[in-house]
């Protein structure tokens, strides 16, 4: 089956779960495949969008800006473009001053809005379309993230990382040409992602017996497969063949799809996405350019599988058990140094103090319960 046929069946299978749990009906188009991009002037016609807002920066330009504007107006489109302007560390931040550059740059008249790019470029537009009411596409040009399908918007506003709930992607052209020409450092950030949902999915368990959070298996389940899947085609993601790159987007889709279906994170983001929150904010503070989010996810996933592995032989409660099926800290770090990306927190910059801030507050970032919030609400105070 291809995606739309297997989000058909997970819809259907959803809204049938008795999980208690609310279930969103996901209406999205989505083309993961060779030239897929040469469908969206066809679409944008067939829907009859006769003038639209495309978002990209200098070097989704050229990996993909370009041809889509050209595409575009081949068709008679009227295409308004924005191009995200660098900070002064010479990256785009999703952050108060490129919402606003967003916003400014999109005209009332446009009647969508393309986002060109990666995970920040998402995130931004995503933002901007649910506030200005306006429909969101979207052309991922790496396999980085797991955001390009869900309707969360993590942005750091007032200095602080928060997920804001915004709108999902009407339709999506995961181009795999466009995808396989992105830089390896860019898939290894994806794997990394994909990673995190080991330590996710064991803190979804957790939360639910501990913390009375809903759980859903249908959700679980999804995010089990699509995660399965990537370890099983690590070598060929490795190698960056077309077939690794392709299970990865998918993978990385699947995810987005399954926090879409809850119309919640909890899936696929647990203790390890709040520490690697907390070290976006620490990096950004000292003035350090960010850091891509899977690659801090990955080497996070690893750091927290060594405290959660011993919270399970040390705490007594029951629930930790789930820790304990985790693989080992050695082989997520040899999965993430065998794909090209960065395995210790020194690699990503991150000082021993960094480390230990997040250890000690990650918790606090998010109104979850992880195994991170009992090591420090429950344990550590034991201690003292």
């Amino acid at each position: 089956m291809n995606m739309n046929e297997r989000m058909a069946a997970w819809n259907e299978e959803a809204q049938q779960c008795a999980c208690g749990h609310p279930h969103r009906v996901v209406n999205m188009l989505i083309h993961l495949e060779a030239g897929a991009i040469q469908r969206l002037p066809g679409y944008l016609s067939e829907r009859g969008y006769d003038r639209v807002t495309v978002v990209y920066d200098q070097h989704t330009f050229r990996a993909a800006g370009s041809d889509v504007l050209s595409s575009i107006r081949g068709m008679g489109i009227h295409v308004d473009e924005m191009a995200m302007r660098e900070n002064r560390t010479g990256d785009i931040v999703a952050d108060e001053a490129a919402i606003v550059q967003i916003i400014l740059g999109v005209s009332l008249e446009s009647q969508a809005v393309i986002a060109v790019g990666s995970g920040t470029i998402h995130d931004l537009v995503r933002f901007v379309c649910s506030k200005m009411n306006k429909p969101f596409l979207s052309v991922p040009t790496a396999a980085s993230v797991d955001g390009f399908t869900s309707a969360g918007a993590p942005l750091i506003v007032s200095g602080v990382k928060q997920t804001f709930q915004a709108v999902p992607p009407e339709a999506i052209f995961a181009d795999m040409d466009i995808l396989e020409q992105a830089p390896q450092v860019m898939t290894a950030a994806g794997f990394g992602d994909m990673l995190g949902k080991y330590t996710s999915l064991a803190d979804w368990i957790v939360s639910h017996e501990m913390g009375g959070e809903p759980f859903c298996p249908v959700a679980y389940r999804i995010t089990e497969e699509a995660l399965n899947t990537c370890i099983d085609h690590v070598n060929a993601i490795a190698e960056g063949q077309s077939e690794g790159v392709a299970v990865l987007m998918d993978a990385l889709i699947v995810s987005g799809l399954s926090m879409l279906i809850i119309d919640h994170s909890r899936p696929a983001s647990g203790g390890e996405h709040h520490i690697s929150h907390i070290w976006e904010m620490d990096l950004m503070e000292a003035g350090r350019r960010p850091v891509l989010h899977g690659a801090k996810v990955g080497v996070a996933c690893a750091l927290i599988t060594e405290k959660y592995k011993e919270l399970a032989q040390t705490s007594g409660e029951p629930v930790f058990s789930v820790y304990e099926s985790l693989p080992e800290a050695s082989q997520i770090t040899g999965w993430l140094e065998q794909v090209g990306g960065p395995t210790t927190t020194e690699q990503l910059g991150v000082t021993r103090e960094m480390v230990e801030h997040a250890l000690t507050t990650a918790h606090t970032l998010r109104n979850r319960y992880t195994g991170l919030k009992y090591i420090n609400e429950v344990l550590n105070t034991r201690v003292i």
